[in-house]
């Protein structure tokens, strides 16, 4: 057998040369264009840039626009981060210019080894990833990395004038949409003047004629820079065309006290969680591995601005990272030094939310992620920033129990709104494929309107009963409670999730719970409790109201809330009977309305579920007789906040304060 055979089977009969068919001819082919070397174009020097900015900048909008004028500058803070520049001058004039100013060695302007014929003034401004920083020996940290910042720039722009004053001798190169216009000039000697000044325009032929930039967004980026570097002093300057309420048209800005200088003036005004900003840093500014930072937490938005070798990393990355990596362990930490079990629930999220914070990270050869470096890639530049904070941040914490307290209680409350949203979302969803589910204790009224509808929120099922008999079912609902409700001023929001009696009142008033909160969905125009007229009845009424005011805070302010005034006492005397509220009011009565001859029959109630349901209607539930209170808060709320939280919050102590400074006002205490 073959070996073609063996392995494919039997071998086809020849066929003559002449008796191949060609290939048939398509239609498309005729009309398809031709490919060739010749289509194959090579882009040289930076047409690459000029073609596709947004590979460089990221487009061509204000951002891309304004990344010029970072790119400039950040050269001239690289200078002044390796000590060789103390000064940096900003200007924009009126015809659209920018020149940025520095007092730092210059550019070198000597013909380049690799170039002999040309300047390296020239090289590093025409030629992509040509640059200074590629290693460690010119600059230790650097915000420019790739060796294109600075001739990107000059590819966009339609007129680039670049002076270095070096060697005490001044050399001038004018460039225009990439292009040498104006070869290395030697203006002549200086005494007195070292650096490198570049001028440049932006080319409207990329950004449109009507680009300009903003001054109040430059003069930002100017302070931004004096702030992440208290070694330099930025002068800003403008014409006076230019000049407005917030850009004035000269300004120094020099900040010894680098981010915390910030942070103070970015949170004026703002109320503050705690009162000290959390602030510090280790390591040289300009050195590999050095970190400055400032938190503060406020009830405002907040947000993390963060800085790698000056750069604004808007997109955060790994130097965000690790910030938050050391404050949710620090705080947990914290939390299990004080036995505060609460703070299991944590995540970052809750430590960072609307928290201020200023990190700046200076490393070696950091990664971005783009040319625009809008993200920090840097594996190591997580490590940096959690050893950096992690032991400055105990120490904080420590250092204030006060401060740290009230710190960990925010964050906590912080995860439990978290958590109730997750939950109120999740009830959502359910609701939208199936029926309004109401809790199976409910006696709901017929009236489908809220308007005149009432709920009556009872204690125990034995008085529930007795309220579903005395209510009006057209315009009355009854829920009854099995039980004390949850102290929600002490629980964390699990519990709360896990409270049948809180779901079942959530549920029956329809209305959300706090930002979720909404009046449209309230199915009662009274919320009434009505408890029993005693000290645990006040208890519960007590708890009752504490949930309303957290939960619900907007029942209360739309005037929804009522507590029900059953008596204590049914005085009888003959024909004539009279209900008492209490011991005080019964003495009134039996002073004043029962002093005629006959016997008088006193009855106490012992509690709601005891009453006749006749009696419970007459002077309790029926609109015309019962008297209610209406539950308001009083104008100072934050006041009002602060007693719910000393009374029924979580901290005993608070409440033996209050039991001892106010002993001495107690008059009656029935034992």
């Amino acid at each position: 057998m073959s070996e073609d055979n063996d392995l494919f089977g039997a071998r086809p009969e020849a066929v003559p040369v002449d008796a191949v068919p060609e290939p048939r001819a398509s239609s498309k082919s005729a009309a398809a264009p031709s490919y060739s070397a010749a289509d194959i174009e090579i882009l040289e020097g930076l047409e690459p840039v000029r073609r596709r900015p947004g590979m460089y900048i990221g487009g061509t909008d204000s951002n891309a626009l304004h990344h010029l004028f970072a790119e400039v500058i950040d050269n001239s803070m690289d200078e002044a981060i390796a000590g060789h520049a103390n000064r940096i001058e900003v200007h924009l004039g009126a015809d659209g210019y920018i020149t940025v100013t520095d007092n730092g060695r210059g550019i070198p302007v000597e013909k380049h080894p690799k170039f002999p014929n040309r300047s390296t003034l020239e090289i590093v401004h025409t030629v992509l990833h040509a640059g200074g920083k590629f290693d460690s020996k010119a600059y230790e940290t650097s915000g420019g990395l790739h060796g294109v910042g600075v001739s990107v720039v000059n590819a966009l722009s339609d007129e680039m004038v670049v002076e270095v004053a070096r060697d005490q001798q001044l050399h001038r190169i004018i460039f225009s949409r990439g292009k040498v216009v104006e070869d290395v000039t030697n203006i002549g000697r200086v005494n007195n003047r070292r650096g490198t000044t570049t001028r440049f325009h932006p080319d409207p032929q990329i950004f449109g004629d009507t680009a300009h930039f903003s001054p109040e967004r430059l003069f930002r980026m100017t302070r931004a820079k004096a702030y992440l570097f208290g070694g330099v002093e930025l002068r800003w300057s403008c014409d006076e065309s230019l000049a407005t309420s917030d850009v004035p048209a000269k300004a120094v800005f020099h900040y010894p006290g680098g981010l915390r200088d910030f942070m103070e003036a970015r949170i004026e005004g703002e109320t503050r969680v705690v009162d000290d900003i959390f602030s510090g840093s280790l390591g040289k500014a300009g050195s590999h591995g050095a970190v400055e930072w400032a938190i503060a937490w406020t009830v405002g938005d907040g947000g993390v601005s963060s800085y790698c070798n000056t750069v604004p990393t808007p997109d955060g990355g790994t130097h965000e990272s690790g910030l938050r990596t050391a404050l949710l362990r620090g705080l947990k930490n914290y939390a299990e030094l004080t036995k505060n079990k609460g703070a299991s629930i944590l995540t970052a999220e809750d430590v960072l939310a609307h928290c201020s914070a200023m990190l700046s990270v200076f490393i070696r050869e950091p990664e971005f992620v783009g040319q625009t470096k809008d993200k920090l890639a840097s594996g190591e530049a997580t490590r940096i920033v959690d050893n950096a904070l992690r032991d400055a941040f105990d120490h904080w914490l420590a250092a204030s129990p006060n401060q740290a307290g009230k710190l960990l209680d925010w964050a906590i409350e912080r995860a439990e709104d978290r958590l109730r949203r997750r939950k109120e979302k999740e009830i959502d969803r359910q609701s939208a494929t199936r029926k309004l589910r109401l809790p199976g204790k409910l006696a709901d009224c017929t009236q489908t309107a809220a308007q005149g509808a009432e709920l009556f929120i009872v204690e125990g099922d034995s008085a529930g009963g007795s309220a579903k008999q005395a209510r009006s079912r057209a315009s009355q609902a009854v829920l009854p409670l099995r039980g004390k409700i949850l102290n929600v001023a002490g629980a964390s929001r699990d519990k709360l999730a896990s409270s049948q009696i809180i779901q079942d009142i959530i549920q029956a008033v329809g209305c959300g719970t706090r930002d979720r909160y909404r009046e449209e969905d309230l199915r009662y125009d009274k919320i009434i409790l009505m408890t029993d007229a005693d000290v645990d009845g006040a208890h519960i009424a007590s708890l009752l109201m504490t949930f309303f005011f957290q939960e619900m805070p907007k029942l209360i302010d739309g005037g929804h809330l009522y507590l029900a005034m059953p008596p204590l006492y049914r005085i009888t005397q003959g024909a004539k009977t009279l209900y008492a509220r209490d011991d005080a009011h019964k003495a009134e009565l039996m002073a004043t309305e029962f002093t005629g001859k006959g016997k008088v029959d006193v009855t106490r109630f012992k509690g709601l579920g005891e009453m006749p349901f006749a009696h419970l209607r007459e002077t309790t539930m029926a609109p015309a007789s019962r008297t209610l209170l209406q539950v308001k808060v009083r104008d100072d709320l934050d006041a009002t906040r602060t007693t719910v939280d000393r009374l029924m919050g979580n901290k005993p102590e608070s409440r033996f304060e209050f039991i001892q400074q106010n002993a001495a006002f107690v008059t009656d205490l029935d034992i």
